[in-house]
């Protein structure tokens, strides 16, 4: 069983995002996240500002209140952001916010000595320290910490507040929890990020997709015409200007076609003139035979009745070759123009029954018409009824329709007979092809009958296909433009 087919425009369009993610990927890591919770990242967009002018709005509000009035505050502020805010002084006491334990690692860091070492965001970090042991003025120092059992993100800043005295200076520790990695907004907003995504991916797309849609459109064109080529119209070009090797394959196949349709044009050519030099041989076999018909001994008449039945089937073999060839040749010239099926059908059918015993029904709108060449619709549409009055005309009656469908109309032959075997259905049109191995006139035919009608359609710019009917029979459909 075959796999999946995926169209190359959907694996180059795949290659190409993911490509995208791996640039993503490298991006991250040149940046050292790591998948590491760091505010102040620069892939964080400018957040660890954010969090700083919030820490001190909140500090500046809190200097000054009694405990109550800064769980207030703390409470307002975590409403507003959707994160937890807490207030503890240097040595672990919680001193605002609602209850909480704090992980070890957290703690610890709450109650560490005040240092300026590298996770320090103060201006004056490398400074000493000033008199009285206080930070240097600047922005205020903040770690970020990632807690697990659950999976938790904290922000510890440091900052100086006041007590309920202004005289009371505190050194606090301000600690952000979220239970989100991007704290709502307040750690990390990713919507710069989603618009920057955006937009290379809209850039990107737009610079690929003309690259790929060319190369996908000549591929397709050779697709379709190596399938013409395959159903025998050598008629087909494909645009052969690339300068790559797409170009260079276009200009394979162009050649490959004009050879074809050389080589398949000469062959029928050949074919013709060799019918054409047979008939006056031919014609000239069956004059002197009825002449020695009329002259020979009652005894030897029957030997005489065989050969003249076998040089009128070699007269037979060669109408049809050359019938065959002719409608080939001139396939090209064909000129179309609109036919009325039902009259066209009802005079082939008049014509062929004459002196038959067959049953045929049509059912064919009035004024339903189709493009064709008259003489090469009606040779073809004879050829298949005489196909299925010689094979099934005694089984039943023969059906002949034709429906409209969209921009097409579609004519349908089928009998009752034996059918084909379906491994030589689709061999049924190819030129002297016989699903009967023998060519006794028991079994009849030339083998040219359903090729001329093939030839016939498409010299009419149709298709003609054939299928087994259920439970026996065979089904003979055209196709051709309205």
């Amino acid at each position: 069983m075959l796999g999946v087919r995926f169209p190359l425009f959907s694996k180059i369009m795949l290659w190409f995002f993911l490509n995208l993610m791996l640039l993503a990927v490298v991006f991250l890591l040149i940046f050292g996240l790591s998948f590491r919770f760091e505010p102040w990242s620069p892939l964080f967009g400018g957040t660890g500002n954010r969090i700083e002018a919030v820490s001190r709005i909140i500090t500046s509000e809190i200097d000054g209140k009694t405990r109550d009035e800064r769980d207030d505050i703390l409470k307002r502020y975590s409403e507003a952001y959707k994160v937890d805010f807490y207030l503890f002084d240097n040595k672990g006491q919680q001193m605002a916010g609602k209850p909480v334990n704090l992980p070890d690692e957290v703690f610890t860091d709450v109650s560490r000595p005040e240092s300026f070492g590298p996770n320090d965001r103060t201006a004056g970090a490398n400074k000493p320290r000033p008199p009285g042991g206080l930070p240097p003025p600047g922005p205020a120092s903040s770690v970020s910490i990632k807690s697990t059992n659950p999976t938790l993100y904290w922000l510890v800043i440091r900052a100086m507040t006041f007590g309920e005295t202004a005289n009371e200076q505190i050194r606090s520790r301000l600690i952000v929890r979220s239970d989100s990695y991007y704290g709502y907004g307040l750690f990390f907003d990713p919507r710069p990020w989603i618009a920057v995504a955006v937009i290379v991916l809209v850039v990107s797309i737009l610079f690929w997709l003309p690259f790929v849609r060319s190369l996908t459109k000549s591929i397709a064109q050779m697709t379709g015409a190596t399938k013409t080529l395959a159903g025998e119209n050598f008629s087909v070009r494909v645009d052969d200007r690339r300068t790559d090797e797409l170009g260079t394959l276009g200009s394979s196949i162009n050649d490959l076609a004009s050879r074809l349709s050389g080589f398949v044009t000469g062959q029928k050519r050949f074919l013709g003139d060799i019918s054409h030099e047979l008939n006056s041989p031919l014609a000239r076999m069956q004059f002197a035979l009825s002449i020695l018909e009329e002259r020979a001994r009652p005894e030897d008449q029957s030997h005489i009745i065989d050969v003249k039945e076998e040089v009128e089937l070699m007269s037979k073999l060669v109408r049809e070759l050359l019938s065959y060839s002719k409608t080939g040749i001139q396939g090209a010239a064909v000129r179309l123009e609109p036919v009325k099926l039902r009259e066209l059908v009802t005079r082939v059918v008049g014509r062929e029954t004459m002196g038959e015993k067959a049953d045929i029904t049509i059912d064919i709108p009035k004024n339903l018409t189709a493009q064709a060449q008259p003489e090469l619709l009606a040779r073809a549409i004879a050829n298949i009824i005489r196909n299925s009055i010689n094979y099934a005309g005694q089984q039943g009656e023969i059906n002949i329709l034709a429906v409209q469908d969209d921009k097409t109309v579609i004519i349908s032959i089928s009998d009752n007979g034996p059918g084909v075997p379906d491994d030589k259905l689709e061999k049924i049109f190819d030129p002297l092809f016989r699903v009967q191995d023998d060519r006794s006139r028991a079994t009849g035919g030339t083998g040219l009958g359903l090729a001329i009608v093939k030839t016939c359609v498409e010299a009419c710019n149709g298709k003609v296909s054939a299928e087994n009917i259920e439970p026996h029979g065979l089904d003979v459909q055209l196709t051709l433009s309205s």
